[in-house]
């Protein structure tokens, strides 16, 4: 049963992922259409920037999966998922800055505006990591009052297995019931 929970909340975060993607890459557009973002010279039409959008958010999410981004958040702590987020959007940022530069040969793909993509870069992270947060600390909560509970049989007592009842049983945000000895 837990697995299946597990399946539904991976679901739920490829899709989230893909929405905190596009909201990322929206936004670093917006800051380029209203001139915070420095350019050079002239910029292509909005429906080329969504163009590559489609190719964007399938692209980081394999990335997503191949850096581990969608383990069990009991396995993964928040700072090795903080350095898997960098890693794979630094990987991103480097396979998007190849693509533009191979077809920047062509002189439309010339226009496309590096700076606003390096602002994804830099949004994407930070969004990406406040969402997983914020999953986090839901997840936490929900285990805190009993919800999402793994059962644990221990077999065998000694001091050591007394002194990860107490961590346990001072942990509810861990998640885990001691069924029993």
């Amino acid at each position: 049963m837990i697995k299946d929970h597990q399946r539904e909340l991976n679901r739920l975060q490829v899709v989230l992922d893909a929405i905190v993607i596009i909201a990322a890459y929206g936004t670093s557009w917006l800051l380029m259409q209203m001139g915070l973002v420095p350019s050079r010279g002239d910029t292509l039409e909005a429906r080329y920037y969504l163009l590559a959008l489609v190719a964007i958010v399938p692209g980081y999410l394999l990335l997503y999966a191949i850096f581990h981004l969608y383990t069990p958040k009991r396995v993964q702590g928040r700072r090795l998922e903080f350095a898997n987020i960098c890693k794979a959007n630094g990987i991103g940022l480097l396979i998007f800055t190849l693509v533009l530069y191979l077809l920047g040969k062509d002189m439309f793909w010339q226009h496309f505006s590096r700076s606003m993509v390096f602002y994804f870069f830099v949004i994407n992270i930070v969004l990406e990591t406040a969402e997983r947060n914020a999953i986090r600390l839901i997840l936490r909560s929900m285990r805190s009052r009993g919800y999402n509970q793994k059962h644990v049989l221990l077999v065998g007592y000694s001091r050591a297995a007394e002194g990860y009842i107490d961590r346990v049983a001072g942990n509810p945000e861990w998640g885990y019931r001691i069924a029993g000895i």
